[in-house]
């Protein structure tokens, strides 16, 4: 998958802030990830976040 810092992506889950869009701040072993709603930053896996991966914007 062709992902790249900064990159915004459609996860399939709703953030409970209601946003299903996250951006992209840093990628590795584990991606760093910012709900594009209220800021929430988290880390998940490469494997989950390319799992849960809608679509890219």
């Amino acid at each position: 998958m062709d992902l790249k810092v900064g990159d915004i992506v459609k996860l399939k889950k709703q953030h409970p802030c209601g946003s299903y869009d996250w951006e992209i701040i840093r990628i590795g072993a584990d991606f760093k990830i910012k709900c594009t709603g209220c800021g929430h930053v988290v880390m998940l896996p490469r494997v989950k976040v390319e799992k849960n991966i809608r679509n890219k914007n």
